[in-house]
C-alpha cells in the first residue's frame, strides 16, 4: 500500500497533469486539451526520492509513495 509522504496539499486544476520532479517539487503541466497553459512548479515542499518507490500525487493532494513491483528485478 502506499504511505502519504508530503505535508503540503495541492489543490488541483483542470486541464493540467500533476507530477513530482526530478528536482524534488510538485510541477504541473497543461494536458493536451489545455493550449493556453504553461508549466509550472506548484509546491514548496521538497521531496526526497528513494530507489525502488513510485511517487504520485493521492486523490487528497499529498505526495504519496507505493513500493515498485519488479517481479525480482532489482
Amino acid at each position: 500500500m502506499a504511505e502519504k509522504i508530503g505535508k503540503e496539499k495541492i489543490s488541483r486544476e483542470d486541464g493540467y497533469l500533476y507530477f513530482l520532479g526530478k528536482d524534488g517539487f510538485v510541477w504541473k503541466t497543461p494536458m493536451k486539451t489545455n493550449a493556453r497553459g504553461r508549466k509550472a512548479k506548484v509546491g514548496t515542499e521538497k521531496v526526497m526520492r528513494e530507489e525502488g518507490f513510485l511517487y504520485y500525487i493521492d486523490k487528497n493532494g499529498y505526495v504519496a509513495r507505493a513500493k515498485m513491483n519488479r517481479r525480482g528485478r532489482r
